[in-house]
């Protein structure tokens, strides 16, 4: 072989080798990738992972926090409250329905017979004390009127026999039986000018009246006039133009609605909490305000079909809301208990199945679990979770609790 041949063999055998040493350097010596560092931005509480039992507090106010302006709290209608004791009202609901007031209620019943020849009131007019609601033209009145003016006349000639007979005894021209008889004749004809004078006041016709009577044309002696005893309002109406009428007959119903009543139904289970006096307030619903009174009776009988006592509750009506016949509910107090924290219903959320109120910390508010007890419509005890101090949203709760599951506040308001 050449000297240029050997040379070459070299060269080839020299790369071939260091082909081999550069595979087995990749198989055997390939660098391992370098662990990557996980960065955790949680906050710790304790050593080993340990959490204060107020740590897991803070943990729910950094992760969950709802913070808010002033202006998205009016904007939502949240107001914040203090946790604090309270009596907690311990209170009964009971039906009831409103009446008219019966001390304040009259039939109209004419007190002669007659023809009804006007009528001028009708259902639901307001009437005034001593107001025209219909005229009558009865003969029975004008008889009595009759009556009246005769006795008059007959009271006037025995004064005047009287006085010429006592004159003429007393000269001992005539005798004393002729005195005696004009006297007895004067007694008697006033006694009659009496009655016919007291029955007119039976019919409501006053002294002014009868004494202008003589005076007056014959044509209103049959004119009587069925008129309003005091204000109110006319709440039935049983008469027509011209129709005749008895002496018995209920013409009209007026009712002072300025107050009325409502007759609650007691059921044995709660007859034992009412009391005479007791406070009681009255809802309507429908926007009627609330209106609020005392029991002024209750009465000693069950009802054989309700099997329900009565109690009687009256109320100012000046505004006219409380309509006879509304249903309405009366809610009576019958006890009061202390509690060492108390807080509206509006203020709990059921949240994750538990309850829960919203507290307000420096980052905003969480929702805060709390154990409830004893409750009433409006108000619950809460027994642990919160404790007296703590700043709460007392209503608006609901719009906190559906932002909190949105996870966010309008344009991340939400912490």
């Amino acid at each position: 072989m050449t000297m240029k041949g050997k040379y070459i063999a070299i060269l080839f055998a020299a790369v071939l080798a260091g082909a081999v040493l550069a595979t087995v350097a990749h198989r055997y010596f390939r660098p391992q990738p370098v662990p990557a560092v996980a960065v955790s931005t949680e906050q710790t509480h304790g050593e080993d992972g340990e959490h204060r039992e107020d740590g897991e507090h803070d943990k729910d106010e950094e992760t969950k926090a709802i913070r808010l302006s002033e202006s998205e709290m009016k904007e939502f209608n949240i107001e914040v409250g203090t946790a604090r004791a309270g009596n907690l009202k311990i209170h009964i609901e009971l039906p009831g329905e409103v009446v008219p007031n019966a001390d304040r209620l009259v039939h109209i019943v004419p007190p002669v017979s007659g023809v009804v020849r006007e009528v001028r009131k009708t259902l639901g007019d307001r009437v005034r004390k001593g107001e025209v609601m219909a005229v009558l033209a009865s003969r029975e009145l004008a008889d009595a009127k009759a009556s009246f003016l005769n006795a008059g006349e007959r009271v006037a000639l025995a004064q005047a026999n009287f006085v010429r007979e006592e004159d003429l005894w007393k000269k001992r021209i005539s005798s004393e039986q002729e005195y005696l008889q004009a006297k007895q004749t004067l007694a008697e004809a006033r006694i009659e000018l009496r009655s016919a004078e007291q029955k007119l006041h039976a019919l409501g016709f006053s002294d002014e009246y009868l004494a202008q009577l003589p005076g007056q044309p014959d044509v209103s002696y049959t004119r009587y006039e069925i008129t309003a005893p005091f204000d109110g309002t006319v709440i039935g109406k049983h008469v027509s133009l011209g129709e005749a009428t008895k002496e018995d007959a209920n013409l009209f119903t007026v009712a002072d609605l300025s107050s009325v009543w409502v007759n609650l139904s007691v059921y044995q289970k709660d007859m034992q909490f009412i009391r005479k006096g007791q406070p009681v307030v009255v809802s309507a619903g429908h926007g009627i305000p609330d209106a609020a009174g005392e029991i002024s009776y209750i009465g000693s009988l069950v009802g054989e079909q309700t099997r329900t006592a009565l109690a009687r509750v009256v109320l100012p009506n000046s505004g006219g809301n409380l309509r006879p016949g509304l249903f309405v509910t009366g809610t009576i107090t019958v006890k009061s208990v202390p509690v060492p924290l108390l807080v509206p219903k509006s203020a709990l959320q059921t949240i994750e199945e538990r309850q829960a109120v919203f507290v307000m910390t420096q980052e905003g508010f969480v929702p805060r679990t709390v154990t409830v007890g004893r409750s009433n419509d409006t108000h619950v005890e809460v027994t642990s979770g919160m404790k007296p101090g703590d700043r709460y949203a007392a209503s608006g709760s609901f719009t906190l609790k559906a932002q909190m599951s949105k996870g966010a506040f309008g344009d991340g308001h939400g912490h």
